[in-house]
C-alpha cells in the first residue's frame, strides 16, 4: 500500500540519487577496509534511514511494507555492507518490539533506533541452532525481578556495532518445544555479554558479524519483550516473514544492479569486431536475467500489498524470498559469464557482487527452509 505516492517518489528518488553519488563510489572502499565511512553513516542518519519502518510516533517514517521493498529495490542496487547497517534497525532489530513489545520498550528504543543513535541486533542463530531454530539452547532462567541468560549466538550481523540485542532464550528448559522461548531487549553493556571475533566471510566486506556469549547476564524483568513467556518463538517468526520481503527486495535490486553492469560490458566490449551484446548466446544471458528479475520484482510487490491488507503471506513471502534470492544468484553468474575473463578480476566489482549476494540465499532462512514452509502450507491448506 502506497500511501502517497508523491511523497514515496520524493523519497526514492532521494535514496537513488544517494546510491548513485556516495554509496557506489565507495564500493571499492569499504571492501578494502571491512568498514563503512564515518561520513556515509553521518549521511544515512541525516537521510533518516535507520528509521524508514519504524512508526511516525517513535521518530521513524513509518513506511508500509510496499513502500519499504520499494526503497529495498534501490538500497540493494549497492555494496549489501550498506543495507546491513541500516536494515537490521529497520527489520530483524526492531520489528519485535515494533510487533509485540510493550508501550514501555518502544517508548525506551524506538526512538533511538531511528535516529541511528543505537543499532540493533536479532541474536537468535547458536553454534547448534540454525534453521532449526526451535532447539535453541540459550536460557532466561527467572530469578526474583530478573532473568539470568546464559548461552552463545552466533553469526549476529551488526553485533559488533550494536547498542541492542533483541535475543531468544529459553524461559522454561523442560520445555524443549518452541513455547518455551522467550524474546528480550537487552542492552550491549549489560555485564555477562561478551563478544566473539569478528568473522571473516567469502563475501560482504563492512557488514560484520560475530558470536555473542551470554554469561549469567543479568537483565530486569521489563527487558522481556511484551512482559510475557513463551512467545518469543512466535515473535522470532513475525519478524523473520517480514524481514523475507524486505531480503528478496534487496535481492531484486543487487540482480538489477549486476544486469546493468553486464549489459553496459556487454555493449562496449568487441570482439570478432562487433560488441559481444550482438551475439544471441549473450543476448539470451540478458533476457532470461531481466525476465526473472520483473517476476522476483512482481513477486515481492504483491506479497508487500497483501501483507499490507493484513493478510497472511507466509507462504507469499517465502516464495518471495526463494526465487528472488534464487535468482539473484543466477544473475550474478550470468553477470560474471558475461564479463568473462574481466568478471574474475577485482576491478569490475562483479566478483565482489557474485561472493556478497551468496548470501541472500542463506540468511532468515535457506532457500530449503523456504521449500519446506511453502510445502507444509499447501498440504495444511488442501488438508483442511
Amino acid at each position: 500500500m502506497i500511501r502517497d505516492k508523491d511523497v514515496l517518489n520524493q523519497i526514492t528518488d532521494t535514496i537513488r540519487q544517494f546510491v548513485n553519488n556516495q554509496l557506489i563510489p565507495m564500493e571499492h572502499w569499504v571492501a578494502e577496509n571491512d568498514r563503512l565511512p564515518d561520513d556515509i553513516i553521518s549521511q544515512m542518519r541525516e537521510l533518516g534511514l535507520f528509521g524508514l519502518t519504524i512508526p511516525e510516533e517513535y521518530g521513524g517514517l513509518g513506511v508500509t511494507m510496499e513502500e519499504e521493498v520499494t526503497l529495498a529495490f534501490e538500497l540493494g542496487r549497492t555494496s549489501p555492507a550498506f543495507r546491513s547497517l541500516i536494515g537490521t534497525n529497520n527489520g530483524i532489530g526492531s520489528s519485535g518490539l515494533v510487533i509485540d513489545g510493550t508501550e514501555a520498550q518502544k517508548q525506551k528504543y524506538l526512538p533511538r533506533l531511528a535516529s541511528g543513535e543505537i543499532i540493533g541486533s536479532f541474536c537468535l542463530t547458536e553454534p547448534d541452532s540454525g534453521s532449526d531454530a526451535a532447539s535453541l539452547k540459550t536460557t532466561a532462567i527467572k530469578d526474583g525481578d530478573t532473568y539470568v541468560i546464559n548461552g552463545t549466538k552466533r553469526y549476529i550481523t551488526n553485533a559488533p556495532e550494536a547498542g541492542v540485542f533483541t535475543v531468544m532464550a529459553r524461559t522454561d528448559p523442560q520445555n524443549k518445544r518452541s513455547g518455551g522461548i522467550s524474546a528480550f531487549i537487552v542492552e550491549s553493556d549489560t555485564p555477562g555479554i561478551t563478544l566473539g571475533k569478528i568473522d571473516k566471510k567469502m563475501g560482504q566486506k563492512g557488514a560484520h558479524t560475530c558470536d555473542v556469549i551470554f554469561d549469567n547476564c543479568v537483565v530486569p524483568a521489563d527487558a522481556l519483550i511484551g512482559g510475557v513467556e513463551g512467545v518469543g518463538f512466535k515473535t522470532a517468526m513475525k519478524v523473520l516473514d517480514k524481514g523475507r520481503l524486505h531480503i528478496a527486495a534487496a535481492s531484486t535490486g543487487a540482480a538489477t544492479r549486476m544486469l546493468d553492469d553486464a549489459l553496459h560490458y556487454a555493449v562496449e566490449r568487441k570482439q570478432f569486431g562487433q560488441p559481444i551484446a550482438n551475439f544471441q548466446l549473450i543476448q539470451a544471458m540478458l533476457a532470461d536475467s531481466k525476465a526473472e528479475i520483473y517476476a522476483a520484482k512482481s513477486m515481492v510487490l504483491d506479497a508487500s500489498r497483501l501483507r499490507d491488507e493484513g493478510k497472511d503471506v507466509v507462504t507469499e513471502s517465502s516464495c518471495a524470498k526463494m526465487f528472488a534470492t534464487e535468482m539473484c544468484g543466477r544473475v550474478a553468474d550470468r553477470a560474471v559469464q558475461i564479463h568473462g575473463g574481466a568478471g574474475y578480476i577485482a576491478d569490475y566489482g562483479i566478483e565482489r557482487f557474485y561472493r556478497d549476494v551468496r548470501l541472500y540465499r542463506l540468511y532468515e532462512g535457506t532457500t530449503q527452509i523456504q521449500q519446506i514452509i511453502i510445502a507444509r502450507n499447501m498440504i495444511k491448506e488442501v488438508s483442511e
